[in-house]
C-alpha cells in the first residue's frame, strides 16, 4: 500500500476531512520522497503539494499522485490551502500539533478556513511499522555505517582527538554513499564515555581508554544507527566485567525481542541483568527507540511502554552502564520485529571483544 493510501483511509475514519502536514518527514512519508520546504495537504480522494520556486521542479518531477502548486507572493500558503479545502469540502483538518510552532499554528487558525484538530499522534502512527522497501533503505544505511566502523577500527589510535576521529567518521559515511550523519556523532573517550551523549571534545585518545562511538547515517531520508565501545589497550578488571554485563544484557534484551511484546518488557529483559550484576542506577535511558525518517521516533522500548509493539517496527537495542567519572559502556544494534522474533540489521557490526580484535588484527 502506498503512503498516501494509509493517510486517506485515516481520513476516511470520519474524524478529520483532510491532512496538514508540515513536518519534514511527514511530507516525505506521504510522498515518498524528500522536498526540503512545503506543505502537504491530504484530502480523501485528492492530495496537494505546495512549495517554493527553489524545489517547484522537483516537486512536479517525482510527486505523481500530488497536485503541485507554487507558493509565491501572490499564492502564499494559507490561500493554496483554503482553495484545496474549498475544493474538497474540508471542515475540520488534522494537524502535527508535535511539530507545529506556536506562530505557525496562530497563523493556520487565524486564516484558514476549516478547524485545526490536533492529531500528530494519528498521523504518526502508520510510520510506527515499517514497509519492505522502507527497511532495504534502512538495511543500506546500516551497511554504509558497518563499513565506517571497520575502517575506524584501523584508524583509531592513542594520540589523536576525540574530534579527529569524529571527523574520519564523518567522512567515511560521505565516501560510502549516505546523505550525511543521522544524527551529530558522538566519539568519546576515557572519563568521557560516562556521558551518554557526550560531545567530541580536544581530549586525547589514550592507551587504556575506553572509546565509544555512537553514529548512523542517511539513505534516502532513512537513519542506521549503532554504538560500539572499543578498548584502546589493557582493560581493568572492573572494565571487563561492565562491558561484558551490558553486552550480556543486550542479547538478554534481543532475544525478547518480537512483535506482540511491549516495549516495557523488552526493556526489563535487559534491564534486569544490569541491576542483577550490581549496576542498578547507572543504566538511565531507555533500552531502545524505534527509528525511520527520524532517529528517534514511536514506538519505545522503554519502562514506560506497556502496549504490543508492532511487527515490522525498527527498533534499537543500547542498553548502558554509566560510571560518572570514570568510563561508561553501551553497544547498540538495530532490530526488525518479526511475529518470531527480530533481525538484527547489526549483526555484522563485531561487538565481541574478540571479533573486535581480529578486525583491528586484520588492518
Amino acid at each position: 500500500m502506498k503512503n498516501i493510501e494509509k493517510y486517506q483511509n485515516l481520513i476516511s475514519k470520519g474524524e478529520v476531512d483532510a491532512l496538514l502536514l508540515t513536518s519534514k518527514h511527514n511530507r516525505q512519508y506521504a510522498a515518498e520522497y524528500c522536498i526540503a520546504e512545503g506543505v502537504a495537504v491530504i484530502c480523501k480522494t485528492q492530495s496537494y503539494y505546495f512549495t517554493d520556486f527553489r524545489y517547484i521542479e522537483s516537486a512536479q518531477k517525482n510527486l505523481p499522485g500530488f497536485a503541485v502548486k507554487m507558493v509565491d507572493t501572490e499564492h502564499p500558503y494559507t490561500k493554496l490551502i483554503n482553495e484545496a479545502i474549498s475544493d474538497n469540502t474540508v471542515k475540520t483538518i488534522g494537524f502535527e500539533d508535535d511539530t507545529l510552532t506556536v506562530e505557525e499554528y496562530t497563523l493556520y487558525n487565524t486564516k484558514l478556513n476549516a478547524v485545526l484538530h490536533p492529531y500528530a499522534a494519528e498521523i504518526n502512527a502508520p510510520r510506527a511499522s515499517k514497509e519492505p522497501w522502507e527497511i532495504e533503505y534502512m538495511k543500506k544505511a546500516q551497511e554504509i555505517t558497518d563499513r565506517t566502523f571497520d575502517d575506524l577500527l584501523n584508524v583509531i589510535h592513542p594520540g589523536m582527538t576525540e574530534k579527529e576521529l569524529c571527523a574520519e567518521l564523518i567522512y567515511r559515511l560521505y565516501k560510502y554513499g549516505s546523505e550525511g550523519p543521522s544524527f551529530d556523532p558522538i566519539t568519546v573517550s576515557g572519563p568521557n564515555t560516562s556521558l551518554p551523549h557526550g560531545v567530541p571534545s580536544e581530549r586525547v585518545l589514550q592507551y587504556g581508554d575506553f572509546v565509544t562511538m555512537d553514529f548512523g547515517c542517511l539513505y534516502h531520508g532513512y537513519c542506521s544507527d549503532m554504538t560500539r565501545t572499543i578498548a584502546l589497550g589493557y582493560v581493568s578488571e572492573k572494565m571487563d566485567k561492565v562491558y561484558h554485563t551490558v553486552l550480556e544484557a543486550q542479547l538478554a534484551g534481543i532475544a525478547a525481542t518480537k512483535a506482540g511484546v511491549t516495549g516495557k518488557e523488552m526493556d526489563a529483559a535487559a534491564r534486569n541483568v544490569i541491576n542483577a550484576a550490581g549496576f542498578e542506577g547507572l543504566f538511565g535511558h531507555s533500552y531502545g527507540h524505534s527509528l525511520g525518517l527520524l532517529i528517534h521516533e514511536g514506538p519505545y522500548a522503554n519502562m514506560r511502554n506497556d502496549k504490543p509493539m508492532p511487527a515490522g517496527a525498527v527498533v534499537s537495542a543500547e542498553p548502558g552502564i554509566y560510571i560518572p567519572d570514570e568510563f561508561g559502556v553501551r553497544i547498540e544494534d538495530v532490530t526488525v520485529l518479526t511475529e518470531n522474533g527480530c533481525e538484527n540489521l547489526s549483526a555484522a557490526i563485531p561487538r565481541t571483544v574478540a571479533d573486535i580484535e581480529a578486525v583491528m588484527r586484520k588492518g
